[in-house]
C-alpha cells in the first residue's frame, strides 16, 4: 500500500485568504479525530477545517467535509488530491484564514485542491506491507533457531514470555505462512490487531 512517511505541510495564499494544508499518515478514523483536534487546538482563529481521508488496503473507506463551505468546494478537491496521489491511509485537512473577500465557487475548489496538493506534493511516499501478529510457542531448547528465523525473514518480535515453553508475539507480513519456515513443529496462533 502506498502512503506517507509523516506529516507534511503546504501553503496557497489567494486574496488575502491563507490556505495551508496538512497531510497526516492515518490508520483509522480515531487517528484522524486526532489531528483534526490537534489542528484544531492550534489554529483557534481559523474560519475552516476542511479535509478529506482515505483509508485501507483497497482505499475503500473515505470522507469528505466542506466544514460550512459550500457543498463540493473543499472537501472533494481535497479528496481528488488524495486519490491522484495514488495514496491511502492518508489524511489531508486544509485551514482557512479568511482574507476578507470572497473567492467564490471556482475560487474556493482552485484554492482547497492547490493547498493540499502543496501539502501532498512535499510529502514522501513509501509503499507499506501490511502486517499481521501470530503468536508462537515452542521449547527454550528452540530460541537460537526462532531468533535466526526472526532476523532472515525481516520479522518483528512485539512481545516475549519466558514460562515453560517460549511464547512470542512476531509481526510478519500479511497472510505470511509462518509454519513452513520451522523445522521442528511449533503452535502459531493468529492474534487480533
Amino acid at each position: 500500500m502506498r502512503t506517507i512517511s509523516k506529516p507534511s505541510e503546504g501553503l496557497f495564499k489567494d486574496r488575502g485568504s491563507k490556505f495551508i494544508g496538512y497531510a497526516f499518515s492515518v490508520s483509522n478514523t480515531d487517528e484522524v479525530k486526532e489531528c483534526l483536534d490537534e489542528l484544531k487546538a492550534h489554529h483557534t482563529s481559523a474560519r475552516h477545517f476542511c479535509y478529506a481521508y482515505l483509508l485501507g488496503e483497497d482505499a475503500d473507506e473515505y470522507r469528505a467535509n466542506d466544514d460550512g463551505e459550500p457543498g463540493g468546494t473543499a472537501g472533494l478537491p481535497i479528496l481528488n488530491q488524495i486519490k491522484s496521489k495514488d495514496v491511502s491511509n492518508v489524511l489531508v485537512a486544509v485551514v482557512r484564514y479568511f482574507g476578507g473577500t470572497k473567492l467564490g465557487v471556482s475560487g474556493l475548489i482552485n484554492a482547497y485542491k492547490e493547498a493540499a496538493k502543496e501539502a501532498l506534493d512535499k510529502a514522501k511516499v513509501v509503499v507499506r506491507i501490511p502486517k499481521s501478529v501470530v503468536r508462537i510457542q515452542f521449547p527454550h531448547s528452540s530460541t537460537g533457531d526462532v531468533e535466526r528465523l526472526i532476523r532472515q525473514n525481516n520479522w518483528s518480535i512485539k512481545n516475549q514470555v519466558f514460562a515453560m515453553d517460549c511464547i512470542w508475539d512476531i509481526e510478519t507480513p500479511l497472510n505470511e505462512e509462518v509454519e513452513h519456515h520451522f523445522l521442528q513443529p511449533i503452535s502459531v496462533i493468529p492474534i487480533e490487531n
